[in-house]
């Protein structure tokens, strides 16, 4: 059965690598804007029977969901057997309760826009804190894969004798499972968050480790704010230079500039940035496969 993948404004390079794992043909995909900015999408294939994968970074998702949703909704007035999304960064995953009266816990409505337009979903390291797994958001079949395989991977093809450091008690579950793939210890500091970009974290106990490199851990590097705090303790410590990796780099305003110029920054390619070091694509691949062999 031929296999399609449409690549929705979406990393180029990634898209290519996962059509060639997933054994699909690249889709055709045509898209204008009328002069009132409405959207005009067509699809060149044809899709009936066939199982369609849609390759859709969510990241900065307002400029892509509506017409993420026309897409799947063509995809299937044209016969598509199976739709399955491709999303490296999952959108609107921070949002998971109210903090203050009226808000939208933005979570759960763009989870059941999702649900209802898709049969699956694949991303990486979704921002999982109050909920535990996707299925408490999601109705279709989700699987939420990690980056720590492909991280470990990477600190020990590359950095001699490092130290992992986690930025707070969120992060200690995940980073113990780098540490522990690498081989390699760990430390989990106490951070407190007053706000976007003030931010306060706890000195590490260095004196067993001054020989190791530093390698900071995080799931998402936003502001950087967390990560340059450390990155001062370290310095007064006398540590080597840091290592800092994430599998989402954000990098708000000039946080990737501001890091770089304390610490050698890496990043998977789930976010396109010149950071990227880190290939997601056979482990997006091959989990999207398990979906679709699914009856």
């Amino acid at each position: 059965m031929t296999r399609l993948l449409f690549n929705l404004d979406s990393d180029p390079a990634l898209g290519a690598l996962l059509c060639q794992q997933l054994g699909a043909k690249a889709g055709e995909l045509e898209q204008r804007r009328f002069p009132d900015g409405e959207s005009y999408l067509r699809v060149h294939d044809d899709c009936a029977d066939k199982d369609i994968v849609v390759f859709c970074n969510l990241f900065h998702p307002d400029d892509k969901l509506l017409r993420l949703l026309f897409l799947a909704d063509t995809l299937r007035e044209l016969g598509a057997r199976r739709l399955c999304l491709i999303t490296p960064y999952l959108a609107y995953m921070r949002q998971d309760k109210r903090f203050h009266a009226g808000e939208c816990v933005s979570s759960r409505p763009f989870a059941a826009l999702l649900s209802r337009a898709f049969d699956c979903l694949v991303t990486m390291d979704p921002h999982l804190h109050r909920y535990h797994d996707l299925s408490e958001l999601y109705s279709l079949s989700a699987r939420a894969i990690t980056a720590a395989p492909l991280i470990a991977n990477w600190i020990k093809n590359r950095i001699p004798q490092p130290l992992l450091i986690g930025p707070d008690s969120e992060s200690e579950q995940w980073v113990s499972e780098v540490a522990r793939l690498a081989d390699a210890p760990f430390q989990i500091l106490e951070k407190e968050r007053r706000g976007d970009y003030d931010v306060t974290v706890s000195s590490p106990e260095l004196e067993p480790y001054l020989k190791h490199t530093p390698v900071l851990v995080d799931d998402i590097i936003s502001s950087g704010k967390t990560m340059l705090n450390t990155l001062q303790h370290l310095r007064l410590a006398g540590m080597p230079r840091a290592t800092v990796i994430g599998v989402h780099g954000i990098f708000a305003g000039d946080a990737y500039q501001n890091l770089s110029a304390q610490a050698d920054v890496i990043t998977t390619d789930c976010i396109p940035h010149v950071s990227n070091a880190i290939d997601t694509a056979t482990a997006l691949a091959e989990a999207t496969l398990d979906l679709l062999a699914l009856p």
